[in-house]
């Protein structure tokens, strides 16, 4: 049939409409790898009974925004999203998804533009994960779109140069036979200015193996920038993801098992299985955005991770207590600290419901893409901070949550959309409110 698309959604999609059935509904239908005001002939691929999902046969109207993509892989791999339009146009995208869902979700009047950091489109990520097969033939790669089957991927632009020239090596590696058969995917991540990398490997041999030792021999003398190679186990269910690296405890193979981030604002150390930002452009404008022009007595940073805020946050407030249910993730923060931070392990509901009344000038939150949950939002409220920045990923749990807090008397001051994953539909929101 042939659809005319509407407007692009969070997820990456395009939203048309079926014609109206017997009751004069039209119908929800989403397609991928289009753009808004395209006419599209399309068949359905799923048809509930509250929307439908679509494949594009043929675009019979292009967008004048639409482009030729610069990936190879583009529309095949389930990395990107957006490959098909410039940058530019993907910034304006992204705006109105944010500020659609603000509005509708949030039911947020918001009185402030949203405010747009753009990041260089390619060769942005300090880390990628990649998945791998060594039978019947060597693959590595990603998914493929809307699949778990692997797509063979030999280098990917929205990488570093530096883990583009790690792929090419284990290539070379693979289609030598050199290749520990028990590795299952491989994680790369590398440092501020791409010279050092650190490896996470997932393996479903347990405990010390001598062959895995060899191949971290081997894999350093492949790639001589490797500072540190840890071993995570293969999850003993043998699901497709392996082990949560929160949950599990890595072999270390070679190196500490941590690699030094030097950004402008601070220096961190990130450990195998700890979260860290994955634009190496922007980390340090993040971090502004979330402290340049705040100071007090005292600050909370909640989900604070290794600390990228805390560390920072440390410069402008008397103390800072930064708040970390992740044990890879806490070790790092005490090591990151400075004394006047005082880190605590635990979930934020946790310390929330047992830490006492806080008496915070600013409350930072950074969680993941769930977002606080209704009951988070309201205990945070409670403590009646007069400033909170939210950090969001999501821009739909940021919505449910803000309606809480404005509930609860918060206003938003300012909305930042920063662009930390150039060519795919995720988004990264920085919103201020005060009381």
């Amino acid at each position: 049939m042939e659809l005319i698309i509407e407007k692009l959604v969070y997820g990456g999609d395009g939203l048309a409409r079926l014609p109206a059935d017997e009751s004069g509904r039209r119908k929800a239908v989403f397609l991928p790898f289009v753009l808004e005001g395209e006419r599209v002939q399309a068949r359905l691929s799923d048809d509930k009974a509250a929307f439908a999902r679509g494949e594009v046969e043929q675009i019979v109207a292009a967008s004048p925004a639409r482009i030729a993509p610069d990936c190879p892989y583009f529309q095949r791999c389930g990395g990107c999203h957006y490959q098909h339009t410039s940058y530019q146009h993907q910034l304006e995208i992204k705006s109105a998804i944010l500020h659609e869902t603000l509005t509708r979700i949030g039911k947020l009047d918001l009185k402030a533009e949203i405010q747009i950091h753009p990041s260089p489109p390619w060769n942005y990520r300090n880390r990628t994960r990649m998945r791998l097969r060594t039978h019947p033939e060597f693959s590595l790669g990603y998914y493929r779109f809307a699949s778990h089957a692997l797509l063979p991927v030999e280098t990917c632009p929205i990488s570093s140069p530096l883990i583009n020239r790690a792929i090419a090596a284990l290539w070379e590696l693979g289609r030598a036979g050199n290749f520990c058969k028990s590795i299952t995917e491989i994680e790369f991540f590398a440092n501020s200015d791409d010279t050092h990398l650190q490896l996470e490997l997932y393996s479903s041999v347990h405990g010390d193996d001598g062959q895995l030792q060899a191949f971290g021999e081997t894999l350093r003398a492949a790639i001589p920038e490797i500072v540190s190679i840890a071993v995570f186990p293969q999850s003993e269910l043998g699901s497709i993801r392996p082990t949560s690296k929160l949950e599990a405890v890595p072999e270390i193979l070679t190196g500490p098992g941590t690699l030094l981030y030097k950004a402008n604002s601070a220096e961190y150390r990130v450990g195998a299985g700890s979260f860290f930002q994955v634009n190496r452009h922007l980390r340090d404008e993040l971090v502004g955005l979330v402290v340049d022009g705040r100071s007090g007595t005292t600050a909370l940073d909640l989900y604070a991770g290794v600390g990228l805020f805390s560390v920072v946050l440390a410069r402008k407030f008397e103390r800072v207590i930064a708040v970390e249910s992740s044990q890879t993730s806490y070790s790092d923060l005490k090591y990151n600290r400075p004394e006047n931070v005082k880190a605590v392990h635990a979930t934020t509901e946790h310390y929330l419901k047992n830490g006492g009344k806080i008496r915070a000038d600013l409350v930072v939150v950074d969680p993941p893409r769930s977002g606080l949950r209704e009951d988070v939002a309201r205990m945070l409220a409670q403590l009646k901070a007069p400033r909170i920045t939210y950090v969001s990923c999501d821009p739909a749990t940021l919505a449910r949550d803000l309606r809480v807090l404005v509930e609860s008397g918060y206003r938003v001051n300012e909305a930042h959309l920063i662009d930390l994953f150039p060519q795919t539909y995720h988004l990264e929101t920085v919103i201020h409110l005060t009381l």
